[in-house]
């Protein structure tokens, strides 16, 4: 699925099944608690943190999948083109960080 998919893809379950975007506020606090659940998950499989109860049966890809939903929510309405900002952003970072992490000593 490419991304432009994905945001047609999203748009049509949000306007069938989810009934309506929430406020671009909502989902920006969405998208938080889904980070945080990221977060929760990396911490304790990759991390020092050791887990709960409560923490077990958490997939990391699930919950990344939730943030890239929240995402594609905030994009859509608000009229962003993933796949053009992310080509744009991609080039930046070409432009600015190229030459910058290949001469960075703490990444050899």
């Amino acid at each position: 699925m490419t991304i432009t998919e994905a945001q047609t893809t999203v748009d049509q379950w949000i306007t069938t099944t989810g009934v309506r975007y929430f406020n671009e506020l909502t989902n920006l606090a969405i998208l938080t608690e889904e980070v945080g659940e990221v977060a929760r998950i990396v911490a304790r499989q990759y991390g020092e943190q050791s887990f709960k109860e409560s923490d077990k049966g958490h997939d990391l890809g699930d919950e990344l999948a939730d943030v890239l939903f929240v995402v594609i929510c905030l994009a859509n309405q608000t009229g962003v083109n993933l796949e053009e900002a992310l080509a744009r952003n991609l080039a930046k970072k070409t432009r600015r960080d190229g030459q910058r992490h290949q001469n960075n000593e703490k990444l050899r």
